[in-house]
C-alpha cells in the first residue's frame, strides 16, 4: 500500500515538472534571446507557440530573431502575427512602419503611424522619428 502511494507521489510530483517547464518556454525563450542564443530562444518561442497560438510576445521576439538574421519575410509575417492578435501593439507598429519606409511602401506606412500615433502608450516619443523618417524617403 505505500509502494503505491509513494509511486502516485512520484508520478504526480514528475508530470508537474514537466508541466511548469512546458509553461515556462516563453520565458526560456527571453532568457536565450537575452543571451543572444538565437536558435535556442527561436525553438523556446516557437514551442511555446504550439502550446500557447495567442502569445503575441513569443512572435514579436520571432520577429527580432529573424530581423537580427536578415530573413525579412519570416520577420514581416511574425510582425503581422502579432499585429492580428493585439493591432495596437506598439512595438510591431514600429518595427512594420520602418520595414515599410524601407521597402518605399509609404501608403501603408502612413496607415500605420496614424494608429501608432493614436494608440502609444510608452514609445510614443518615436513618432516624430517616424514622421521625420517617411518625409526624408519621400522627398
Amino acid at each position: 500500500m505505500n509502494r503505491n502511494i509513494i509511486i502516485i507521489l512520484v508520478t504526480f510530483f514528475l508530470s508537474f515538472s514537466v508541466f511548469a517547464v512546458e509553461n515556462n518556454y516563453f520565458e526560456l525563450g527571453k532568457k536565450n534571446f537575452d543571451l543572444n542564443q538565437l536558435d535556442k530562444s527561436k525553438f523556446y518561442f516557437e514551442k511555446d507557440i504550439v502550446r500557447n497560438t495567442k502569445n503575441s510576445k513569443s512572435y514579436l521576439y520571432l520577429a527580432k530573431i529573424f530581423k537580427t538574421k536578415k530573413q525579412n519575410d519570416e520577420f514581416e509575417k511574425n510582425l503581422n502575427t502579432v499585429l492580428l492578435l493585439e493591432p495596437k501593439n506598439e512595438e510591431a507598429l514600429y518595427y512594420l512602419i520602418i520595414k515599410k519606409i524601407n521597402d518605399g511602401d509609404y501608403d501603408l506606412a502612413k496607415k500605420k503611424i496614424e494608429i501608432f500615433s493614436s494608440s502609444c502608450n510608452k514609445m510614443c516619443e518615436k513618432n516624430s522619428e517616424l514622421m521625420e523618417l517617411i518625409n526624408k524617403f519621400k522627398s
